[in-house]
């Protein structure tokens, strides 16, 4: 941690800097756990980030200031709740797998927040302070992507979708560290995903025109049909009505619309390539 405050500290100042002139937005559970108006009761090593960053959710136990009583997290927030708080922990520990983080590194996160999920200033300050908690804690990556896991378990198109972004972050500054990818490879084995769906994944970021059939999960020795029938598979599995019913934050929609984009800029160039109609 010594290093980020140092000299790769994501800027607190530049949120504020920022705020009036991004659009802020309605952040539903977010915004009720920062202004305490709500409870949460989540566990483990993501609770314990959790409750770092948002103490008061805890120490005020049932009540607030005013007297009224708190309200808990419902069972869809909290699936919120723990996609958010898992993906920036997760991520800081990549961010510190060589030791220390870099100033390319904080880069990348800060793109991600902005750029990927166009987060609005106080969405990105709670992710930051999520950030900071889970690279000063003792907890491990491996302990946050369990528990990932444990919630979406059910949902493996999820964990594929965590990995992605996992990957993306990571080679935002053009190289995956043998640290980095050992990690991600941690949490592939931890979401019972196999070595070859890994590759695929991995695959979607490099040059080559193969990278298009990675993004469908498909192989250039596929058939045509192969192709179509993953291609309907993957916009069902990933439309962005389909990915918000699994209880991702709002957050992270911009990113799932990307990520449906890709899928279908993908089988465009495939289609263009075969000749198919």
């Amino acid at each position: 941690m010594r290093d980020v405050r140092a000299s790769g500290r994501i800027a607190e100042e530049d949120i504020v800097n920022s705020a009036s002139k991004e659009r802020k937005n309605d952040m539903g559970w977010l915004g009720k756990v920062i202004g305490g108006t709500i409870g949460f009761a989540l566990g483990g090593p993501l609770g314990a980030v959790a409750g770092a960053v948002f103490g008061h959710a805890f120490d005020r136990g049932n009540q607030l200031d005013d007297g009224r009583e708190q309200v808990l997290l419902s069972a869809g927030e909290t699936t919120q709740f723990t996609f958010f708080v898992a993906a920036f922990s997760m991520l800081a520990k990549i961010a510190k797998a060589d030791g220390r983080i870099s100033q390319d590194e904080v880069a990348s996160i800060e793109h991600f927040m902005r750029h990927d999920l166009n987060l609005s200033p106080e969405s990105r300050q709670a992710a930051i302070n999520i950030f900071h908690a889970a690279v000063d804690s003792p907890e491990t990556f491996d302990n946050f992507a369990a528990q990932f896991y444990g919630q979406f378990r059910s949902h493996p198109h999820i964990l594929e979708f965590m990995i992605d972004i996992l990957i993306r972050v990571a080679l935002a500054d053009g190289h995956l560290s043998p640290n980095e990818d050992e990690l991600i490879r941690t949490a592939v084995r931890l979401f019972h995903l196999s070595p070859e769906q890994y590759e695929k994944i991995k695959s979607q970021y490099s040059p080559s025109f193969d990278k298009y059939y990675a993004v469908l999960g498909c192989n250039p020795n596929d058939s045509d049909e192969q192709i179509k029938r993953q291609y309907r598979r993957m916009v069902q599995d990933f439309h962005p009505d389909k990915i918000a019913s699994k209880g991702l934050p709002e957050e992270f929609n911009q990113f799932a619309h990307e990520k449906f984009r890709e899928i279908q800029e993908a089988y465009e160039m495939i289609k263009k390539e075969r000749g198919l109609t």
